[in-house]
This record gives C-alpha cells, structure tokens and sequence, in this order.
C-alpha cells in the first residue's frame, strides 16, 4: 500500500491550511450548508463533528467553533430552507462519500 502524502504534512502546516478554511467558510456565509453538501458531501456542521470527534468536544461546541458563534445564531442569521431539488442533490452526493 502505497503512503498517502497527506500524511506527510507538517501539523502546523495542515492547521494553518484547515484554519484559513474555516474562516473562509464562516466569511462565506452565502455558501449554504445544503449547497455545500450537495456539492462536496460535507459542509460546516461536518467539521465542526470532525472537530468533536477528533478533540473530544461535544459537538455543539466544535460546531460553534466553525460557525463563528453560537450554531442557533448562525441558523438564525444565515439559514435558509432547503428545496427538495437541494436535498436531492445532497443525498446524492453524500452517497459517494466513503
């Protein structure tokens, strides 16, 4: 089996990298969860459940981490009701997920 070269990434590096992604999603706020997870099969709630699981946190307090705030602030300020074409795609994607 051949080693992945992400594995070969300094810690520092791939945090620098996962940070500056995190905050381009939190300043992204018009990029819908549903749309990210229609498109990519995962969105901002995932990696703040990555981060939980990773850090053992409770999940809402890594997903606040990601969202910048509280999650119900964030749902209340930026989340809009997803349409069935959306959640379409999102189940579609997600089952190509590994």
């Amino acid at each position: 089996m051949t080693a992945d070269p992400l594995d070969s990434i300094d810690d520092a590096v791939a945090a620098a990298a996962f940070r500056r992604l995190v905050r381009l999603l939190r300043h992204r706020s018009d990029a819908a969860n549903i749309d990210l997870m229609g498109l990519a099969g995962f969105c901002r709630n995932c990696l703040g459940d990555w981060i939980a699981e990773a850090g053992d946190l409770d999940k809402e307090s890594a997903r606040a981490i990601v969202h910048g705030m509280p999650t119900a602030e964030w749902k209340a300020r930026f989340h809009v009701a997803a349409t069935p074409q959306q959640l379409a795609r999102m189940e579609e994607s997600m089952a190509k997920n590994p």
